[in-house]
Order: structure tokens, then sequence, then C-alpha cells
């Protein structure tokens, strides 16, 4: 890992970075990647991390996904531990996957609102596309328009152990990102549609990496209870 700059006590670490943007990243490598990192995080040998990443398309099926919502189009499907339904990631979606311990004061649910409000106030600061939370549904969405109805652009899905958490968001940049949604209910949520920052700027979408890095703000402030000493940010 290189490091390129302080982070004021997080770890901000780009897999697959090469020089350019991230290319595609392994699931399930990069999920026992997190075990690791969560493993030395919960052991105090390291503060609070944040792995960025881009993955090769996979569907990753939480626990409460039904036997009948498991696609059929070869693409693999991984279980994974944590809580929701099923949900897709692959190129041109940027996966945020926050390692940091919580407390008393600030547990999951308050958790889960932060990353929420990190990623609207990116979109709105960064982007110009007004991310909104929608009662009763995890992530970031846009409003229904009278032509399109609500639609999620960041999907947002946690496990914790020993106050740790595992997973985070997957947020669409490119359109592309959206495609493979069409085989699956995402997060078995029928009434609404999926969409990217390029869908909703009609622009070339930034690279993953700019806007990786125009997040890493929002989430320092946004998770700022878990800050310890040792800032790096690295690209591997």
């Amino acid at each position: 890992m290189a490091p390129l700059n302080a982070c004021d006590g997080f770890t901000f670490t780009y897999l697959g970075y090469d020089g350019a943007d991230l290319t595609e990243s392994d699931y399930r490598e990069t999920w026992q990647l997190q075990r690791d990192v969560h493993a030395r995080v919960v052991a105090g040998e390291i503060g609070p991390q944040v792995l960025f990443v881009q993955h090769t398309p996979v569907y990753t099926a939480g626990k409460r996904t039904e036997p009948h919502e498991r696609p059929q189009d070869g693409t693999p499907v991984v279980d994974v531990d944590r809580g929701g339904k099923i949900t897709y990631h692959g190129p041109g979606q940027l996966v945020g996957y926050p390692i940091v311990t919580l407390t008393r004061k600030y547990g999951p649910l308050e958790y889960v609102r932060r990353l929420e409000q990190a990623v609207i106030d990116t979109l709105a600061g960064e982007f110009g596309v007004p991310g909104i939370r929608v009662e009763g549904r995890t992530g970031v969405w846009l409003p229904a328009d009278g032509v399109r109805p609500e639609r999620k652009i960041c999907a947002i899905g946690v496990r914790v152990a020993k106050m740790t958490t595992m997973h985070g968001f997957a947020l669409n940049v490119a359109a592309t990102s959206t495609g493979l949604f069409g085989s699956i209910i995402p997060c078995g949520i029928a009434d609404a549609g999926v969409t990217s920052i390029e869908d909703e700027t009609g622009a070339a979408p930034p690279r993953l990496v700019d806007v990786a890095r125009a997040i890493e703000p929002q989430l320092e402030r946004q998770l700022s209870f878990a800050l310890t000493s040792g800032p790096e940010r690295a690209l591997v």
C-alpha cells in the first residue's frame, strides 16, 4: 500500500487502483479482505478503515433473500452475512466498505443514516444530484418526477459484529452499472427503479476514483465518532 496523504484518522484504501481508476476486483477476495481488516480493527491494531472497490459482476444475497428472488442469468450469486435481500455489484459502480467501531450513542441505525447522509451530501455538492431518503427504505433515492418512479442510486447493507461494521454502500456512477438490476428485484422493492449519476446528469460519468475522493471528507465528517490516530490513504 502506498500512502498519499493524511486524512484525519481514517485509512482510505483504493483496491485495484491502476494509476487511472479502480480496476475490477473479485467479490469473494474482497470479502475475505474485509474480514481480515475487521479482525484487526476489533483487536485495536488499526483505526477506522474504508475500502473502495469496483467489483466484477456479482449478485450478493443477504439473509432475507427468498429462493424465487435469485437470478438465473449465469452471473455468480454469493450468499453474504449482511441483512437485507439481493443486490448487484459490477463495473461502473463505486462500492465502499467502512470498517469502524460503533458506540452506545452511535449504533447500527444511526450509522446507516450517516452513510446515507454522506452520499446525499456528496451527490448534491459534487454532482448536482438531489438524493433523498425515502421513509421505510434504506439507501439514497431520487424522487418520482411524474415520468419516472422513485429510483435508488445508492444501496446500503451492513453487518455489525463485535460492535464493528462490515459491508457498506454501493453507489451507481455509470449508466452501465444498472444493467443487470433488470434480472432481480433490487432489495426486494418492486415498485421503484434504479439510476446512476450518469443517468441523472446526462453527462459522461466521473471516474470512480474521483467519486471516492469526493466522498472521503463526507464520510470523515459523518463517522467522526470512530476517529483514531494513524491517518493514511492507500492504493493497492
